[in-house]
């Protein structure tokens, strides 16, 4: 499991675009039978989640003492990984390059002032509504679905304007409940979203590309390193199966912390394969479920991680989140 190749494809191989989409991969028997599988396990793990004792694994619990502190890690996350892709010449993820774009270089120079004012943690509010018209360019630069494949980036940015540092106590905010619930459900939603949108286009629905990514890096083939035969085509499967699952399992938010244990050990293991890319690229999924570790072993916020909170006037002007 940990050389499963949940790493993002496009981002190591040459010219992507070359790979068109194969949709009959996707709707093809064995393909379909995971499919239906992963969608069959994730409703399961929702209904048992939700009979669970939260935090569902006490012994973290000291973790939740960050809480307060979160918003303020993941305007850390967010302005490395924008001030990163900004040096790179990249926009949003790494195989969004920018160098044959019209304006390039002054979008790069704008996502590179966006990390540096997420990274001093002053007035992100306004910084995270900026952030979020990435989107829509992402979306005219290089199409919906690259816009999908990073929505965990602005899923952050979106985070941060429900739920701001403050400038008390190094940013640490404590907000009601209903507060942290919509904003962990922008994170959550988001950040699955993009693993269920990489599960297809890049392994259910792309397999040509997959097998590309497997020739390059066979090392993250465990199977045929311990001897067990397995097809290539019945590796993508198994592949993009487990990234459709992670993906539910984040948007669903019931056993927090177990889930993130879980789908950190493939995301963390691929470090080790792909170096700086892969470690640029995955901070906006680290941050997420660091965010989502701590706020489900809170007993104060366990509750909110998976609620699916109502938008209220309440939510969005809680006097403690918007002190920035």
């Amino acid at each position: 499991m940990p050389s499963l190749p949940l790493a993002h494809e496009k981002w190591f191989v040459d010219d992507p675009e070359a790979f068109d989409a194969d949709w009959g991969f996707a709707l093809e028997a064995p393909s379909l039978v995971l499919i239906v599988g992963v969608a069959v396990a994730a409703l399961v793990w929702h209904v048992v989640g939700g009979r669970m004792p939260r935090p569902e694994l006490p012994f973290l619990e000291p973790l939740g003492r960050l809480a307060p502190w979160i918003p303020r890690l993941l305007g850390i996350h967010l302005g490395v990984s924008l001030l990163s892709l900004a040096v790179q010449d990249a926009y949003l993820a790494p195989n969004l390059s920018l160098e044959d774009v019209p304006g390039g270089a002054a979008i790069a120079f704008a996502e590179g002032l966006l990390g540096v004012w997420f990274i001093t943690g002053a007035w992100l509010r306004p910084a995270g509504l900026v952030t979020l018209l990435l989107g829509p360019l992402a979306a005219v630069l290089a199409g919906p679905v690259a816009m999908l494949e990073a929505i965990d980036l602005l899923g952050i940015a979106l985070f941060l304007v429900v739920l701001p540092p403050s400038r008390d106590r190094y940013g640490a905010v404590e907000p009601s409940g209903e507060t942290a619930a919509l904003a962990i459900f922008a994170l959550r939603v988001c950040a699955g979203l993009a693993l269920v949108v990489l599960a297809f286009s890049e392994k259910f629905a792309n397999p040509a590309l997959a097998r590309e990514f497997i020739g390059n890096y066979p090392a993250f083939d465990l199977f045929d390193l311990v001897g067990i035969p397995l097809s290539d085509d019945a590796f993508i499967r198994l592949a993009g199966a487990i990234e459709l699952l992670f993906g539910l399992l984040l948007i669903s938010g019931r056993l927090p912390q177990v889930a993130v244990i879980v789908a950190g050990i493939p995301f963390n293991a691929t470090l080790f394969f792909l170096g700086r890319t892969e470690l640029i690229g995955h901070l906006p999924v680290y941050g997420v479920m660091l965010a989502l570790l701590v706020y489900g072993s809170s007993r104060r916020y366990a509750d909110a991680v998976p609620a699916w909170p109502k938008l209220s006037r309440r939510a969005l002007s809680d006097r403690a989140a918007a002190r920035a």
